[in-house]
């Protein structure tokens, strides 16, 4: 077999060596090929035409090593709920950066459960299919709802066990990502107190995500500024389809401004902000509404690591960027209460708007109205849940929209654009996927291509759309 699949050129590897391992994922003794993401395979301009099942497999399990590729493991550091501690890929390994010819946009092409490495901290490096099909299915419809995400090109089974609480079917994923640069690899290197090194990286990180940066005259603030309105804009989106993240420590952070790392992970179903979705978050660290918080927070841990880069005057340094990290506040809050207003069709600027999106938000959680379904059906003017202050509310709202000056129509265009009909609800997903486990992939390929088109309604989706009857009740934890 030819292996000329991919067009690699890997940069990262060129860079000093302590910010990596080369090292070949670890072979497995029987790959079968699950699922293949032929259409991110065509969007990528990646050559698999050619190489069937077999292939494919050998191919996305790490049996066999593309040609050109440049296996290795990317050390990095980062605060996890809270706490600082050292890191690294411990059962992941980044094959290579594919650039697509077709636009010259580099992606990383990593596999996740590919074996121990250096960093695997006593881990046995490898992954469970359950999980790993998570984050397929949770990525892509990600994707689909226009939220910058990773992506899974390929999910095989490696024919072993790999135990946690019980044996459970070993897997890989692959995935394609803008890059693997964390705020946590800046924090591993601002540990090592190397000046050269951390310019290094920060002129690698310049050149591949925010090159139209390279010659303003004040670079490291202009990146600063540049990058935090990317991470507003992301958790902008998570808060509008209603994705909490679960674990937003700094290693799960990336400097391309897409979400990364799909473990206790899920979307609301009954509105409360104080949700969480990690079995081991017992402070509600990262819930819901505490999403933006959070992301303020990571970035202030983003920028104590560029202080040297900022001023040769430490203290001016941490003048500059305590000023710039107080900001995010205010920047979030303006492009969260846009979104809203879009969210509830509302198409220009009244002084009483914010006030009338909270007071929504409030009724929602008193009478656990389902997230997805109230701002989709206000679309139709229509609801199915009933309450004396949200007939107030629902009145209020109605005179606001005569604000707009413009038709309905113009509203229920910007809310259907806006406003999903259909997410990943957490119960329809743990239930592919114990199918799954059984070896019926049926029931999961059957809502993937739902995900697919999450804005319309159609005849096809019309069982994935209801929250569930009775709240429920998960154990999910980091790195499942």
């Amino acid at each position: 077999m030819e292996n000329k699949q991919f067009n690699f050129d890997n940069s990262y590897s060129k860079l000093p060596k302590t910010l990596f391992t080369k090292i070949n994922p670890e072979p497995v003794s029987q790959p079968k090929l699950v699922l293949f993401n032929k259409q991110l395979a065509i969007e990528l301009n990646i050559n698999l035409s050619n190489s069937n099942e077999i292939d494919l497999a050998n191919i996305f399990s790490g049996n066999v090593i593309p040609q050109n590729a440049c296996p290795i493991s990317q050390a990095y550091a980062g605060h996890q709920f809270g706490y600082f501690t050292i890191l690294g890929d411990g059962r992941a390994n980044t094959l290579g950066e594919h650039i697509n010819s077709k636009n010259n946009k580099r992606f990383d092409i990593q596999l996740k459960g590919s074996g121990k490495t250096p960093y695997s901290r006593n881990g046995d490096g490898r992954a469970a299919l359950g999980p790993m099909l998570r984050e397929y299915l949770i990525s892509e419809a990600l994707h689909h709802l226009r939220v910058p995400t990773t992506r899974g090109l390929a999910v095989v089974t490696t024919g072993e066990k790999v135990l946690r609480e019980s044996q459970l079917i070993g897997s890989i994923l692959t995935r394609t990502a803008s890059s693997h640069i964390r705020i946590g690899t800046f924090q591993y290197v601002a540990l090592k107190k190397d000046i050269k090194l951390l310019k290094i990286l920060f002129k690698y990180t310049i050149n591949r995500h925010f090159p139209s940066l390279i010659d303003s005259k004040n670079l490291v603030l202009n990146f600063l500024k540049s990058y935090m309105n990317k991470q507003i804009d992301l958790i902008v989106n998570w808060m509008r389809v209603g994705f909490i993240h679960g674990v937003m420590n700094t290693d799960n952070v990336t400097l391309s401004g897409e979400t990364i790392d799909y473990g206790p992970c899920a979307f609301l179903d009954q509105y409360s902000g104080n949700t969480v979705f990690s079995s081991i978050d017992y402070h509600a660290r990262y819930s819901f509404n505490n999403q933006p918080i959070i992301a303020q927070w990571n970035f202030a841990r983003f920028t104590e690591t560029l202080l040297p880069l900022i001023d040769k005057n430490i203290e001016k340094s941490i003048v500059i960027a305590t000023e710039l990290v107080e900001s995010f506040a205010q920047e979030y809050k303006t492009k969260w209460l846009s979104m809203m207003k879009l969210k509830l069709g509302l198409l220009n600027s009244e002084k009483n708007d914010e006030t009338l999106i909270l007071e929504l938000l409030n009724i929602m959680e008193k009478h656990s109205a389902d997230y997805t379904n109230t701002f989709r059906e206000l679309s139709t003017k229509k609801m199915s849940f009933k309450s004396k202050d949200f007939k107030i509310w629902f009145d209020k709202w109605n005179e606001r929209l005569k604000k707009n000056n413009k038709p309905f129509s113009n509203s229920k265009s910007v809310m259907e654009f806006n406003n999903p009909v259909i997410i990943p609800r957490n119960f329809i997903v743990e239930s592919v996927l114990d199918q799954a486990n059984n070896y019926n992939m049926e029931p999961f390929n059957d809502f993937l291509s739902n995900l697919s088109n999450p804005y319309e309604i159609s005849g096809k989706n019309k069982n994935y759309l209801s929250s569930p009857v009775t709240k429920q009740k998960y154990e999910t934890f980091c790195g499942t």
